[in-house]
């Protein structure tokens, strides 16, 4: 072929190669800019806060546990730890797991295994294949309301999650009472256990904020109280009462439940009635000011 010819031959080739990437340009520039924003989002990620591990886990009477054995096969299995703590494996008879860590239980069946000579170097693994022994319970505005299973590392998402998550009549708080391990039902807060308390802020914990997905114990109660209502009335569209589902809600904010102010209506003449130590106040306020559970906002007719 002559020089002429191969020049041909690579020019069509040019145009060939370039038509193609014509063509594949826009994917090509998609998905780079896919990557970058794959990358963005992971860099800017919240990292989940650090809560006990599953292997942390304090074994108790009715739980099952899953070992496997891969020294010998017909070793693994299922077994329910009966009431006083313990159950029976294979060789080495009744084991003690109440009280004990999953790891705490492992170290100790390996230690058995290999003490009664059976294997110089056990390989297994325990873990909770149910929870029982451990439970938790959820209370006030959720969907439903009841006790629950405490796995390893259950934190409050998971909790109201399992609990079919809250009710539009939920406030944007909820109340993590640490009752202890004897604890036999819900324990609703008091000012007496203010130290064993814990609120979290659900607004927060739905905008990403997972400092505030607590981790749970046994026995705890977790209580979604009921949103407060405020009451707005006057030259509002929608007058009535609105529950406030945040805290620190202004006067526009609660305005805005009610649909805004009507074309009468004056935002320079708002006032609002507040019971303060079982007597009734009428106070003036601007549209930046914060409203109170109970308060009644009214909402002025505006001069001609």
């Amino acid at each position: 072929m002559g020089s002429r010819d191969r020049d041909l031959g690579f020019g069509v080739w040019d145009l060939a190669f370039s038509g193609v990437a014509q063509v594949f340009r826009p994917a090509v520039l998609v998905l780079a800019s896919a990557l970058l924003i794959v990358v963005s989002l992971a860099a800017q990620e919240p990292q989940k806060p650090s809560v006990a591990p599953a292997t942390d886990y304090v074994v108790g009477p009715q739980d099952v546990l899953a070992i496997t054995s891969y020294d010998q096969a017909d070793l693994s299995g299922k077994f329910a730890v009966e009431a006083d703590g313990t159950f029976s494996y294979p060789l080495i008879g009744r084991v003690k797991a109440g009280g004990l860590t999953l790891r705490q239980l492992e170290a100790q069946v390996k230690k058995q295994l290999k003490d009664d000579g059976y294997f110089r170097n056990p390989q297994i693994t325990v873990a909770v294949e149910t929870y029982k022994s451990q439970k938790i319970f959820v209370v006030g505005e959720v969907r439903n309301p009841g006790s629950y299973p405490l796995s390893g590392d259950m934190n409050l998402v998971e909790a109201l999650a399992r609990a079919g998550s809250t009710l539009p009549s939920a406030s944007g708080e909820a109340v993590i009472v640490h009752a202890g391990d004897n604890a036999s039902g819900p324990t609703l807060p008091t000012k007496d256990d203010a130290d064993d308390v814990v609120r979290v802020n659900l607004r927060e914990l739905e905008s990403g904020v997972f400092s505030q997905n607590a981790a749970l114990r046994n026995g705890d109660t977790i209580f979604v109280p009921r949103a407060q209502s405020v009451y707005v009335f006057g030259q509002v569209k929608n007058p009535g009462a609105y529950l406030l589902q945040q805290k620190n809600t202004s006067v526009l904010q609660a305005l805005s439940l009610a649909g805004g102010v009507t074309d009468r209506g004056s935002t320079n003449r708002i006032r609002i009635v507040r019971i303060v130590n079982d007597e009734k106040k009428e106070i003036s306020v601007k549209l930046g000011d914060i409203v109170l559970p109970g308060d009644t906002i009214i909402v002025a007719e505006r001069f001609f």
